[in-house]
Order: C-alpha cells, then sequence, then structure tokens
C-alpha cells in the first residue's frame, strides 16, 4: 500500500499544498520549534478527548484512532456520540467553516462508516464560543471535491507546487521562513 495520508493534514493542504511539505520536515522536531500560538492552544484542546477525559459518559468514543482504507487515511476522531449517531469534530475557534474543517470530518466520517459505525450527523464545534456548525453528510459534489483533494494529496511534489500568491497568508503561516522568507 502507498504511505498512509494524517486526517490533521488536510486543514494544512487546503491552506496551502506546500504546508504538507513542510509539516513533514518538521515532524520530528519538538512542536515548542515551530508552533505559532493557535497550534498551541489547539494541541490543549485535543489533550481531554485524547486522554479520552474529555467526557466521561460512555455513550462517547473519544480520541479513538480510525483508518479508512478507501483512501489510505489515519487519525483520529475527537468525539463520537453513539447514542445520537453524531461525529463531532471540535476546533478553538471558528470564525468560518473552512473546506479543510470540512473535509477532515468527511475524512472521519468515511473511516467510521467503514468500521462499522452509523454517523447520521457531523458537527464542528466552536469551543471559544460553544457555536455548533452542522456539516451536511458528503454526497455528489461534496464526495467529488473530497475525493480530488485526496488525490492530490497522494501525488503532491513540492517540486510542482507554486508559491502561494497572497502574501499575507504567507506572512501568517507557520513555515513561512523555510518556504518563502519574506
Amino acid at each position: 500500500m502507498e504511505s498512509l495520508i494524517q486526517i490533521s493534514k488536510i486543514n494544512d493542504f487546503l491552506f496551502c499544498p506546500r504546508s504538507l511539505y513542510f509539516h513533514s520536515v518538521y515532524e520530528s522536531f519538538s512542536d515548542v520549534t515551530y508552533h505559532a500560538s493557535p497550534q498551541v492552544r489547539g494541541r490543549l484542546n485535543h489533550v481531554t478527548v485524547d486522554t479520552g477525559t474529555y467526557a466521561s459518559e460512555k455513550k462517547y468514543l473519544q480520541g479513538e484512532e480510525v483508518y479508512l482504507e478507501k483512501y489510505g487515511l489515519v487519525g483520529k476522531i475527537d468525539l463520537y456520540d453513539k447514542e445520537n449517531k453524531t461525529l463531532i469534530e471540535r476546533k478553538s475557534k471558528i470564525s468560518v467553516v473552512h473546506p479543510g474543517y470540512r473535509l477532515q470530518l468527511y475524512a472521519q466520517y468515511f473511516a467510521l462508516s467503514e468500521a462499522g459505525f452509523p454517523v447520521e450527523r457531523l458537527v464542528i464545534r466552536s469551543l471559544s464560543d460553544n457555536r455548533r456548525y452542522e456539516i451536511p453528510i458528503p454526497e455528489g459534489e461534496e464526495l467529488r471535491m473530497f475525493e480530488e483533494i485526496m488525490e492530490r494529496m497522494r501525488v503532491f511534489n513540492i517540486a510542482d507546487a507554486p508559491l502561494e500568491e497572497n502574501l499575507a497568508k504567507c506572512r501568517g503561516c507557520i513555515y513561512q521562513t523555510l518556504c518563502r522568507p519574506l
């Protein structure tokens, strides 16, 4: 089998495909070396689900590792409510539901479904303001977009990736010093 893609890297790839490469460069380093405050905050928000201490009710699966054979994806879910058949992805603060957020949730949905868990609802939750964003089950155009992005990630080559045209986006990128010193 080809190498696996981490579900958490989908959002990075959509932010900037080049970040997929730089993420792998830094992977063996301590997070402190390259994470900015949003990444640190996100990591801290995941501690409770990753350790299974977010909720004590048995109806929740939390921080479970998932594998999606069909697309060669691996990662973790945040929360799955077995009673309500709801998959929940938590983000620190959401001002816009970015496509990367949806695609990460789709990957988790497909992995849980492939493993035999019935999922009827998808939710992205903003922790800072406790807002919930209902996301439709992927089909049609959303499914095609997901599959296209998975294929683009699979064949990605840094040598073929153009530099981002939006310099403001580059200035805010944690990989900016390696990718494009400004």
